[in-house]
């Protein structure tokens, strides 16, 4: 592996948060280029799904998942993260954000919604879904997964409470307090959400924007870009 992947010398703690219906497993590929450059990484599986889909029939929503990578930070004494949540991550990350905006030295939406006050997912992509009960997963190939993996990524993908989806976001913008902030996009077949969010954010002073030539699994796909990207965001 080159020394310009391996990045910078000054180590960081990364904390990064998995889109609906996947879990920390998806991660593993850039967290293991991370720790190799010698970061600390956390890639927590929210409640409800992966390997804690056990949990899937408790009342989970998204202020549940929020609460989840709070205490990650906050039980684990975690400092100066630099926290990126990817798709529908990028809900709980900004919830995240609202809480504990203090430990956070850098946050980073990948291919991820960026909501507004007063929104919920379902309010950012017009689609109706039941507030309760689990959500089916998207199949791998609608997420533009490479064909490698698509029938691995299959196997693991679990439902997800439909209160994830409808629970609306109360904001005051405490993201944007962030002192490093950045949006990356993967360019194939982009939802209208996050190329609006991305051409927003590519003309807001203090937003850094980057875009990969991939499909919307970018941790799977593009593994090594994507950590160069990361160790950038630092």
């Amino acid at each position: 592996m080159s020394k310009e992947v391996l990045g910078p010398l000054a180590k960081s703690t990364f904390v990064l948060i998995h889109g609906a219906w996947f879990g920390g497993w998806c991660w593993q590929r850039v967290a293991d280029i991370l720790q190799l450059a010698g970061h600390t990484v956390f890639a927590p599986t929210l409640s409800g799904v992966g390997e804690r889909s056990h949990l899937g029939g408790m009342e989970i929503n998204l202020t549940t998942h929020v609460l989840d990578v709070v205490n990650e930070v906050r039980w684990k004494d975690l400092r100066n993260i630099v926290l990126c949540g990817h798709s529908y991550g990028g809900m709980v990350i900004t919830g995240v954000a609202e809480r504990i905006h203090q430990s956070i030295a850098s946050i980073v939406y990948l291919d991820a919604f960026f909501p507004q006050d007063g929104q919920c997912l379902n309010d950012m992509v017009g689609i109706e879904r039941p507030a309760t009960g689990m959500i089916p997963p998207i199949h791998a190939e609608q997420f533009n997964v490479n064909v490698a993996d698509q029938e691995w990524v299959n196997s693991k993908l679990t439902p997800q409470a439909g209160a994830c989806f409808s629970e609306k976001v109360l904001l005051t913008g405490a993201a944007h307090k962030v002192p490093k902030k950045a949006y990356i996009l993967a360019v194939v077949d982009t939802l209208p959400a996050f190329q609006s969010a991305y051409e927003q954010f590519s003309q807001t002073p203090g937003w850094t924007t980057y875009s990969i030539d991939c499909g919307h699994c970018v941790m799977l796909d593009k593994p090594v870009e994507l950590a160069e990207l990361l160790m950038k965001s630092v």
